[in-house]
């Protein structure tokens, strides 16, 4: 790709104006939300992408990534600017109320036919999904051969794509407790101290992009949606927005998981009931 930078190049250091036109356009693509204080951390990340393109210049990034023609651009930006933090097992008294609670009835559904659906919104790397088929394939083996199904959604194709890829570290399994990691992970091959989901996980799981901000494309409900440790990153007007829409694409009967630090707002409190930290069913309105 030949690219031409403008003239008035400031080298390889973000300017106050250019970094007010990459937040700006981080938070309409993506609703990330990037304070002045982040700045050295967005110079740091897209320096590659600098050097991908050829740039000698933030500002001339930013010229190109805001115009027509480096849509594209826009994609592996929000991909470098995005957090990709995820662990195995990741707040456990949310698989207590899955396992301990919401299973019985999810078990129930699949065995008249019906179909049960989970949500993992914000996926990142894969672990969150791949615990909790873990967790309810362990629990309720049956759920293997019935209409279940996990999507696991993040805006990054390429943390799907790993996550798709389902291989870890030593350092990172170390979540899994000691019987799933003999159940349902195997040393791979040529690849010292590394480990990959099996196939029996993993055929639950269905992976895909998908932007929060953006339109939802699915045509089925969810029994359980979990978005954790994402809308943290959003203002309070983004998350005033998504409440509403995750309680529409929720059943009646379904249950919803936030991350540790975060809160359906108050202004939404009347389509969610919390029953347990960060944990919340929805509010049907009577007729």
């Amino acid at each position: 790709m030949n690219i031409q930078t403008p003239n008035g190049s400031t080298g390889t250091v973000m300017d106050d104006a250019t970094f007010t036109s990459i937040a700006a356009l981080a938070k309409s693509e993506a609703g990330l939300i990037l304070s002045k204080a982040k700045s050295t951390m967005v110079q740091s990340r897209l320096r590659p992408r600098l050097k991908e393109l050829g740039l000698s210049s933030f500002n001339s990034y930013s010229d190109y990534v805001t115009s027509n023609a480096g849509m594209s651009e826009r994609i592996k930006m929000i991909s470098a600017l995005t957090t990709n933090v995820s662990h195995f097992f990741r707040e456990p008294h949310h698989f207590e109320i899955l396992i301990d609670q919401a299973l019985p009835d999810i078990l129930a559904k699949a065995r008249r036919g019906e179909k049960v659906r989970i949500w993992s919104a914000g996926c990142s790397s894969g672990q969150e999904p791949y615990s909790i088929a873990m967790a309810i394939l362990d629990a309720a083996p049956e759920l293997a051969t019935q209409d279940f199904l996990i999507l696991a959604s993040d805006i990054d194709p390429k943390i799907t794509e790993k996550a798709r890829l389902g291989q870890y570290s030593l350092q990172q399994i170390k979540g899994i407790p000691a019987t799933f990691q003999d159940k349902y992970l195997t040393s791979v091959e040529g690849q010292k101290d590394t480990y990959e989901v099996k196939d029996e996980i993993k055929k639950i799981v269905r992976f895909r992009e998908l932007n929060l901000l953006a339109e939802w494309p699915m045509q089925n409900k969810f029994d359980v949606i979990l978005c954790r440790n994402v809308v943290i990153y959003f203002d309070a007007e983004t998350q005033s927005d998504l409440w509403p829409r995750f309680h529409s694409v929720l059943k009646p009967d379904g249950w919803f998981f936030l991350g540790h630090s975060e809160r359906v707002s108050e202004t939404s409190m009347d389509k969610f009931s919390p029953i347990g930290l960060t944990a919340y069913r929805p509010i049907v309105a009577s007729k």
